[in-house]
């Protein structure tokens, strides 16, 4: 069993449950941990065999651009759809972050954590 992460993955995007998060959108950050039996990819040295990190990044990318209210929905989205296309995957742990989020502070951001394993 092998793990692939991708960290900061920037996306700018419209979630939130404001109706001016809607319309003027965030900054956000998105870290990725996938678990996967990585030991063909690394004796037979072909992408056919491993995770392929950009299908990765594009699921996240295309997952972010769908507006949601809540930050839990687009980390169970980016997961689900993980699971689904990716059969390797046996577990996969997302992390979304708003950045500079408005809740009347000065907080860099709010982070939600959540897994899914097959």
């Amino acid at each position: 069993m092998g793990i692939i992460k991708i960290k900061n993955i920037r996306a700018y995007a419209y979630h939130g449950c404001l109706d001016e998060e809607g319309k003027i959108g965030s900054e956000y950050r998105v870290d990725l941990s996938v678990k996967a039996n990585l030991s063909k990819s690394a004796e037979t040295d072909d992408l056919i065999d491993t995770v392929d990190y950009v299908h990765l990044n594009k699921i996240v990318k295309e997952e972010m651009a769908i507006r949601s209210k809540l930050l839990e929905t687009v980390a169970n989205n980016i997961l689900t759809r993980i699971l689904q296309e990716i059969s390797m995957v046996k577990k996969a742990t997302v992390k979304v972050s708003k950045v500079n989020p408005p809740i009347g502070g000065n907080v860099a951001l709010v982070t939600i954590k959540m897994s899914k394993k097959k």
